[in-house]
């Protein structure tokens, strides 16, 4: 059970809620600070106070006064007007995490809303009635107003829901599992869709897949190594203690654990000098990576916590401000970075495959052929993986530079992070279909070296991947063979998991 107190969640425990299916409730304490929120709203409306968003229109609408009879048609209008997404719903597991991320939000108790709404996202959450949510259309300011508009017809019963593998009206799940569908009172259709939960939902979930990729890249490269018999020098804790950064000395480090007892690799001098850099330089690039995914989970994590809607009420309502944390320009850089991270670790392993399959810069058969010049081998899997490489690079354009004015100029300057996590996501599913393509390279390599010569780690993935990736004794539908391979490794654990238990670093 992970308990929500809108301060304290972390991204251990979102996996956990997403991916292991723990349940969620709320801390009897936020709850309180709730419900007391929730009381300055009501005084504001007995007391007729004119306050943004609960007796005022929205955006360029903000000078309009709302009469105390239509406030809950102003609050239901919002919500059905705002939801204007379009394209294809996020992933589940992306939806369920918006929910999650709403609630826990909502709990800090900044936001005016009834305890009874957050109880019923929370219940979205345990009984998994996961909202069909379109991808497109937020501009990231202010907040994530299309998605999350889609999320919160769901709660009044209305819109549409993943249930038990179905798509369906919300109001058929939600009568399926004896949930009531609410009618939403001043300020709440506002503190529900005014947040950055979208595009922190999305990163969250890309930035999960991404940490884990990053730790098989690693492994991977390791068997490359073996099958190019590369130069162990270079992953020398001197070198990178001389530079200092501390994720290129972990990834060296790393490296050493996983060839430590390896038949295969070779020494300085001993077959060459030096190899090329997307061998030698692998700590100084994918050490790279993890220092920007590192600071990737830092500005998720504080996001994952923040009150991201607007007004915002303080010290049981003696102060409501209106400000701008709906803003998602944090997450929006930080979403571009991780898509540069990421593009990286693609793009030095498309380099590795290309070693692999080239009979020039290797002495192994020309593209892992088992015939040369009768099959084709690899040939066209390192087509592939330049093709994914070069569409991430396209990806990775940041999309925080971007800004259009909206609401009547009103909202003169926006965000767009939910298209920076959205590519972001992308990048990652690309990114491990090369590493996939490396992968397949790489047991190709090591059945040509003898497998026996492997070190332990890179002999205990070998023998795993090979009951999904067959050996290439013959020409076949390689593209069957990416999938497999991406699929197992979305599905596998952290990298070191793999790996006998006194082997783990």
């Amino acid at each position: 059970m992970i308990t929500l107190t809108g301060n304290t969640l972390t991204l251990a425990e979102v996996k956990k809620v997403l991916y292991n299916g723990a349940y969620v409730a709320a801390s009897k304490d936020s709850m309180e600070k709730a419900e007391k929120s929730r009381q300055a709203v009501d005084r504001i409306v007995a007391e007729k106070k004119v306050v943004y968003g609960i007796n005022t229109g929205f955006g360029k609408f903000s000078d309009v006064l709302i009469d105390q009879a239509n406030v809950r048609d102003l609050q239901l209008n919002l919500i059905r007007s705002h939801a204007c997404g379009v394209g294809e719903p996020f992933p589940e597991v992306v939806s369920k995490a918006m929910v999650l991320l709403r609630a826990n939000a909502l709990l800090k108790g900044f936001s005016g809303v009834r305890p009874v709404v957050i109880e019923r996202l929370i219940d979205l959450v345990n009984t998994d009635i996961i909202p069909v949510i379109p991808q497109q259309g937020s501009l990231g300011a202010s907040g994530d107003l299309a998605p999350l508009s889609h999320l919160a017809l769901v709660l009044i019963g209305e819109g549409e829901v993943f249930y038990k593998g179905i798509r369906m009206n919300a109001a058929s799940a939600l009568q399926q599992e004896g949930i009531v569908p609410i009618t939403l009172e001043a300020k709440e259709g506002l503190a529900l869709i005014n947040g950055t939960q979208a595009m922190t939902a999305m990163g969250a979930v890309g930035y999960l897949e991404a940490e884990q990729l990053a730790f098989q890249s690693e492994l991977i490269a390791s068997l490359t190594i073996e099958g190019l018999t590369g130069i162990m020098d270079a992953f020398a804790d001197e070198i990178h203690q001389a530079r200092g950064y501390e994720h290129q000395i972990e990834t060296a480090a790393r490296i050493r654990t996983y060839l430590n007892d390896s038949q295969l690799t070779t020494k300085q001098g001993e077959l060459r000098v030096q190899d090329a850099y997307s061998l030698r330089c692998i700590p100084q690039v994918h050490g790279a990576s993890w220092q920007a995914l590192d600071y990737v989970r830092e500005k998720l994590e504080i996001e994952l916590n923040a009150a991201t809607d607007n007004p915002l009420i303080f010290h049981d309502g003696e102060m409501i401000v209106s400000g701008g944390n709906f803003h998602g320009q944090p997450i929006a850089l930080a979403m571009d970075f991780m898509k540069i991270a990421v593009a990286e670790l693609a793009n030095i392993s498309e380099r590795r495959i290309e070693r692999l399959v080239n009979p020039q810069l290797n002495d192994l058969p020309p593209f892992l052929s088992p015939e040369p010049g009768l099959q084709s081998g690899a040939m066209i899997m390192q087509y592939a993986a330049a093709s994914l490489v070069s569409e991430n690079k396209t990806l990775a354009h940041p999309a925080s530079v971007d800004s259009i004015p909206s609401s009547a100029n009103q909202e003169d300057h926006v965000s767009m992070g939910t298209i920076a996590a959205r590519h972001a996501w992308q990048i990652v599913q690309n990114a491990r279909r090369v590493l996939a393509i490396e992968l397949i390279c790489g047991l190709q390599a090591a059945e040509f070296r003898g497998p026996e010569k492997l070190a332990t780690a890179t002999r205990h993935m070998y023998e795993e991947a090979r009951e999904i990736i067959p050996s290439i004794t013959h020409d076949r539908v390689f593209s069957k063979d990416i999938e497999a391979a991406a699929v197992w490794l979305k599905q596998a654990e952290f990298a070191e998991a793999l790996l006998p238990k006194e082997e783990q670093v």
